[in-house]
């Protein structure tokens, strides 16, 4: 019996190993994927205001590629540690059963249930790693496409849709591998997500959008919004204005049905997310005002973006950096400040 409790006593010693390893491989991805995402923001320029140059973005991946491999790297350490827990923990409960069933022997009764482990911490799930693979590949296809001979703005706009997506394929990747913690930003990321997914289905149902509901606003999302205004004499900015939602919204609404309960839901969804970040007091009814939009201009004052009063990639990522920002930082959205209109915070 000695010696099955000393296999136990080494098991345990075995598992709190793991666990500390995989709790470091935790940590190491959270920042190494912090610092991957800030390096492509220098291309998205969500974030941070930057000035890329055409040769910055022919020559985009010399600088991507070290915080890159950096990020991937701890990705898979993260994997493996899991694993390494996993095996330790099932290694522990043979030996805690083995030391069950030399006790009863001893005693003359039946051996006691070992009670299972905890399950083990979030790991990056396929989903996520498969946007961000899809949008690294679309990032190298759009950096591939863009020529001396192509024009300053089309390549700007290619290399910068391509570059907001793969920022926010590394965040989503970011909340799901564990590195957000706190209960509140989950459900903030969550409603922007869904914010971003329902404009997807509204622009889908209006005939404009052909990719996967997918709640990331890239580069198809932003055509499907370009033809939209396109389509409605407007400027085709691809961020989704004021101008631009009403457009939507009579679209739906002469399509009729459940087309035209998308859109509402669109607009119900802004106010949802701005509810939950508490710049908005007002119904969430499906209904823009202009008391919602002043409540997503504040929300891009506190953020740091630029004040447009628009819902774009641009306030979705400086958002998304916000949430990110909660796991590391007591309060990382800025309190509104006290005035006596709603203070909006979170839109995608």
């Amino acid at each position: 019996m000695s010696a099955a409790q000393a296999k136990v006593t080494a098991k345990e010693k075995a598992v709190t190993e793991a666990e500390t390893a995989a709790t470091a491989a935790a940590a190491e991805f959270c920042s190494a994927s912090t610092t991957y995402v800030t390096a492509i923001d220098r291309y998205g320029d969500v974030l941070n205001a930057t000035a890329p140059t055409v040769g910055d973005v022919t020559d985009a991946g010399s600088d991507l590629e070290e915080p890159g491999k950096d990020a991937l790297e701890a990705a898979s350490e993260v994997v493996e540690s899991r694993e390494a827990l996993t095996a330790a923990e099932q290694e522990l409960a043979e030996a805690q059963a083995e030391l069950a069933a030399a006790q009863a022997s001893a005693a003359g009764t039946t051996p006691s249930a070992v009670p299972s482990s905890e399950a083990p911490s979030p790991t990056p799930t396929p989903a996520s790693v498969t946007r961000v693979q899809e949008a690294e590949a679309e990032l190298a296809a759009a950096q591939a496409g863009i020529t001396d001979q192509t024009p300053l703005a089309q390549a700007s706009e290619q290399f910068n849709a391509a570059a907001v997506a793969l920022e926010m394929a590394w965040l989503q990747l970011i909340g799901d591998s564990g590195c957000l913690s706190d209960a509140q930003q989950d459900k903030a990321a969550t409603a922007v997500s869904s914010y971003t997914k329902t404009l997807q289905q509204a622009l889908a149902d209006a005939g404009y959008y052909e990719g996967k509901v997918d709640g990331v606003y890239g580069p198809a999302t932003v055509a499907a919004v370009q033809a939209l205004q396109k389509a409605n004499g407007l400027p085709q900015t691809g961020t989704l204005d004021k101008a631009t939602e009403q457009a939507l919204r009579s679209e739906l609404a002469a399509k009729g049905g459940a087309a035209a309960q998308e859109e509402t839901a669109s607009t119900a969804a802004v106010q949802q997310t701005l509810k939950l970040a508490g710049y908005w007091d007002g119904p969430v009814d499906g209904q823009w005002t202009e008391e919602l939009t002043a409540a997503l201009e504040s929300l891009q004052k506190d953020l740091g973006v630029k004040v447009t009063g628009t819902v774009d990639a641009a306030t979705i990522a400086a958002l998304e950096k916000a949430i990110a920002e909660l796991g590391a930082t007591p309060s990382p959205i800025p309190t509104p400040s006290p005035t006596g209109s709603p203070q909006p915070s979170a839109t995608s």
